[in-house]
């Protein structure tokens, strides 16, 4: 499936000329995500792009008419960017963003933005190094129903407790390739989906909030099931390491070693709690994503579907229940992938802000910090034998 495209942004272009961007990482993220917004929005310049892999290095150049095409980020020119985009595969992401950091040069990093706590560290080290801003790439917090939803959650008094969960039907991300495999993605679903789930959430229990307690558990019923893949993603441009030392190949062919369900319970220092569930593949219809938000004046639940699959809830809707009364809060209709466009809009305000500087690798390190516990905790349930979606219409 190709992403739709890029809206159009209002935002004015920079008072010193359009930012220009250079995009590491040609994989799905970059190729459908990242570049074609970047390529449209007046506010940036794309002006490089790295890859090893030459055909796609080539053909994204050529598309979008960038001039330079570079096949390893340290070949990047210095000063040849004021920012860089990085979409390279998982296990890569720390190491390629603290080269470039280290150097002077901003960065702005896909999800997940750290593996472990030790990455977070070297990260946040190398920004103080080079002096140059991290941004972060997550984009679930960017939608407005999940705006919204937080407006309604602010009048709800204190939060006692959120449950937050999205399950596909059919997502199992190129299978056989590196999100499947454990060395080079870091984890499956918790690592993939619930890192988008613990950006939306952690925000609505405010900056401040101390998770004490963090158990889980985790399952492989469906991540070697050809019928749960996602048909809907182009498995193609994504295999390949797009920032990998030079002789790198891409990943092919073998049996993924990941979760494709997690569940997590935390805890906070106030005593409120969260249950967080990830789920790639199940025998649900639709892909959902669902968020209620429980206060002591009552509950807020948004039911929508975050990413880009088609088998999706047809409309997010949004519901606030009070005295046994429930009734729907309005939400602007807005295309899919419009949170990324929204993410682009406030780039360059994230970028000039001198309270930027810290601030998003001290939350990717809360955000690893929870998925490392829960990891530590869940025991591996063993798959049976016949594939958990045997027989079933492929969607």
């Amino acid at each position: 499936m190709t992403t739709p495209p890029p809206a159009v942004s209002g935002v004015a272009v920079p008072p010193g000329g359009p930012i220009r961007i250079a995009v590491v990482g040609l994989g799905w993220a970059g190729r459908e995500i990242w570049l074609p917004r970047l390529a449209a929005h007046p506010a940036f310049e794309v002006t490089a792009l790295v890859d090893p892999q030459p055909a796609v290095r080539d053909t994204a150049r050529d598309t979008h008419a960038v001039p330079f095409a570079y096949a390893d980020v340290d070949d990047l020119p210095v000063g040849a960017a004021d920012l860089v985009v990085v979409a390279v595969p998982n296990h890569l992401h720390a190491a390629v963003a603290a080269r470039l950091l280290r150097r002077g040069v901003p960065v702005f990093l896909e999800k997940p933005v750290c593996l472990s706590a030790a990455e977070a560290t070297l990260l946040a080290d190398a920004e103080r190094a080079g002096g140059a801003v991290l941004l972060a790439g997550s984009a679930a917090r960017w939608r407005a129903d999940v705006r919204a939803l937080a407006d309604a959650a602010a009048g709800l008094g204190p939060i006692r407790h959120v449950d937050v969960a999205w399950v596909r039907a059919r997502g199992v991300p190129d299978a056989g390739g590196w999100f499947t495999r454990r060395d080079l993605s870091g984890g499956g679903a918790l690592v993939d989906l619930g890192w988008h789930l613990l950006d939306t959430v952690l925000p609505l229990l405010g900056p401040a909030t101390r998770i004490t307690h963090a158990v889980g558990s985790v399952s492989a019923d469906f991540v070697n099931d050809a019928a749960a893949h996602a048909v809907w993603r182009d498995p193609a441009g994504s295999v390949g390491a797009a920032a990998a030392p030079r002789g790198d190949g891409s990943v092919g062919g073998s049996r993924g070693d990941v979760e494709d369900t997690a569940r997590g319970f935390l805890l906070t220092a106030d005593g409120a709690s969260v249950a967080v569930h990830a789920c790639w593949a199940s025998h649900e219809a639709l892909d959902r994503t669902t968020i209620t938000v429980h206060g002591v004046a009552g509950t807020a639940t948004l039911r929508c579907t975050f990413g880009f699959s088609p088998n999706r809830e047809p409309t997010p809707v949004l519901t606030r229940t009070r005295d046994g009364r429930t009734v729907a809060l309005p939400l602007p209709t807005e295309p899919i992938g419009a949170e990324y466009d929204r993410q682009l809009d406030a780039l360059p305000d994230l970028l000039a802000a001198p309270a930027s500087r810290g601030a998003a690798v001290a939350e990717a390190h809360r955000t690893i910090d929870i998925i490392e516990r829960i990891y530590r905790t869940a025991r591996p349930t063993e798959p049976e034998r016949e594939h958990a979606l045997a027989g079933q219409r492929d969607r």
